[in-house]
């Protein structure tokens, strides 16, 4: 089974007079992850995708996408792949990934329909692609770990890098995930935007009664979201994104737009918000 919900983009000035419904309903991902049922959230923030699939012990192909226009959902896109729940495999342009709890799947451009089987809990991240680059699976002994933040702001924390030029290559998605060291509660301190690219994050390894603090909005016109485990937060290019959690978790980021420089952005300072 498979459903699509379209999310169009919001002005900022529009997000400046929403309330707490409103800002939910257009910028906060939930139930994603349903057994046996792919769910996507289609934006038009750089056309960007997000969603999930949950085989629950047997196939879920995802192929035509009605709101792409093409025969095949990657017919002119890429995705990125990630396994958040237990050992799975995914199948794509006649070959088969076997994955397990973290693992990292970059699916270039025309590799056709894709198979999502056995018991992981799959979150597929996907954009528009102009080229062609080589699938590949990206396991945690591969990706590149960089060490940020400490323990006296509260933020010290892992960023693994999967779908990152100093990895691999693609056409505009990147992906990675954050993970927060025992006692920091703070993520991407301090905050920034990037008007370049759109980002989305998953928030996940939460316990139920546990929530993320996600703010977004405008510098200079903060909103903010409470998160579960398992939800996602759509940014815009003019958003901030940061936010401070209740206990353990991870947040996995996925990025589209003019580039792929990581490291392109404008960081905004505690002080400086509002």
């Amino acid at each position: 089974m498979l459903t699509v919900e379209t999310r169009h983009a919001i002005h900022p000035d529009h997000a400046k007079s929403m309330d707490t419904a409103s800002l939910r309903a257009s910028f906060l991902a939930r139930d994603l992850f349903a057994a046996g049922e792919i769910r996507l959230i289609y934006t038009h923030y750089d056309r960007f995708v997000m969603g999930g699939a949950v085989p629950a012990g047997s196939d879920l192909v995802l192929d035509m996408v009605e709101e792409t226009k093409t025969p095949s959902f990657l017919d002119r896109r890429e995705m990125g792949i990630v396994n958040i729940g237990a050992a799975g495999t995914v199948e794509a342009d006649g070959q088969r990934y076997a994955m397990n709890r973290g693992d990292v799947l970059y699916l270039g451009k025309d590799s056709g329909a894709v198979t999502f089987s056995g018991d992981g809990r799959f979150y597929i991240t996907s954009c528009p692609a102009h080229q062609t680059y080589p699938s590949r699976l990206v396991t945690l002994a591969e990706c590149k770990e960089v060490k940020m933040g400490d323990a006296a702001s509260s933020n010290k924390r892992t960023i693994k890098q999967f779908i990152h030029p100093q990895v691999m290559e693609s056409c505009q998605l990147i992906l990675g995930y954050t993970s927060l060291e025992d006692g920091s509660v703070w993520n991407t301190i301090p905050s920034h935007v990037h008007d370049r690219r759109m980002e989305a994050y998953l928030y996940w390894g939460m316990s139920d009664e546990a929530r993320v603090l996600h703010l977004m909005g405008e510098p200079q016109e903060t909103r903010h979201l409470f998160i579960a485990n398992e939800e996602g937060a759509i940014s815009p290019p003019w958003s901030v994104h940061s936010g401070a959690g209740i206990g353990e978790y991870t947040f996995i980021w996925a990025m589209a737009g003019d580039n792929v420089d990581y490291t392109d952005m404008e960081f905004i300072q505690p002080r400086d918000m509002r």
